[in-house]
């Protein structure tokens, strides 16, 4: 989830969304004036008795694989584009998924902490991210759900890069992640996150990019075609999972727009965050530890992005 620092850009954006068997309230990542981090949340992760985070528990785990879809509707069906899943549909895109974090972040504090330009400002390289109350942590669950979610565009025929595969001791920085989309140019970029927000905060909500204009961030080329790819995955995501909006961002959009994240400013391709839910919520908790709902979560991301290239 990304830190925010911001005065926040907020734009009511009218999407009506076709969320089929919509029926549990799940939660996001950005919270509003207090969200945390572009690559962080807030609060922190519980720490064990050595004062070090703790690493997650065994949530529940299943082989991320094409097959295993959400009830709601996407899995081995037909998406909005009339494609298949499993056809070619995406053959000759490029998709980068960014998965937030990263689980060697919690021994390299010095390091994510050192200042990065996005453009109009400076913060931080990167955050640990949040985590559940039982010690699931956000980059364990966007590790998953990008792995999950690269199966599934792969066998569509997309190009599927990777920001990072907890390859690396930490890291990269926000910017970074920013530049590898770019170098990339990729049809579309998506960041996956977990809100740490508060109990009762409960909704997925996908994060647009502001007009920004200063430094090195110019995001007037990316607005429009961010908001498209957006508002498509937060249609499909709602069918997907059968969860709801965010009911403390978005005003029931499942959308909101923010000028603080150097992931987003520093873009030049079309980029959004998805915030899946709020693991400091028991109810969320429940769903972003199941391998089967990530499975949805994953499938949801797809047919949104496929959708948006026309696949």
């Amino acid at each position: 989830m990304p830190y925010d620092h911001r005065k926040t850009v907020r734009r009511t954006l009218a999407l009506a969304l076709a969320a089929t068997g919509c029926c549990a309230a799940l939660a996001g990542c950005g919270a509003s004036q207090a969200s945390p981090q572009e690559g962080g949340k807030q609060p922190g992760p519980p720490s064990a008795s050595d004062g070090r985070p703790s690493r997650p528990p065994a949530a529940s785990t299943g082989a991320p694989s094409a097959g295993t879809g959400g009830t709601g509707g996407s899995a081995g069906s037909v998406d909005a584009s009339g494609a298949s899943p499993g056809s070619r549909s995406l053959a000759g895109r490029t998709v980068v998924v960014d998965p937030g974090h990263n689980p060697g972040n919690f021994d390299h504090s010095r390091e994510i902490n050192q200042k990065v330009d996005i453009g109009t400002n400076r913060k931080e390289c990167d955050t640990t991210g949040t985590s559940t109350n039982a010690g699931y942590t956000e980059a364990s669950f966007t590790l998953d759900v990008s792995h999950r979610l690269r199966d599934l565009l792969t066998a569509r025929g997309a190009k599927v890069v990777l920001t990072h595969d907890a390859d690396r001791p930490w890291g990269p920085c926000i910017d970074e992640r920013a530049r590898i989309g770019n170098a990339a140019a990729a049809d579309a970029v998506v960041s996956v996150h977990a809100d740490g927000s508060a109990v009762g905060n409960r909704g997925f909500h996908v994060i647009l990019p502001a007009r920004v204009s200063g430094g090195s961030a110019d995001t007037a080329d990316i607005v429009g075609p961010s908001r498209e790819l957006g508002e498509g995955i937060a249609e499909h995501f709602a069918r997907a999972t059968g969860t709801e909006p965010s009911n403390y961002l978005g005003s029931g959009t499942g959308l909101d727009v923010r000028d603080d994240l150097g992931g987003l400013n520093l873009s030049t391709v079309p980029k959004v965050f998805v915030e899946c839910g709020n693991m400091r919520d028991p109810k969320d908790a429940r769903l972003l530890t199941s391998a089967t709902w990530r499975q949805k979560a994953a499938q949801g991301i797809a047919d949104g992005i496929a959708t948006y290239l026309k696949g």
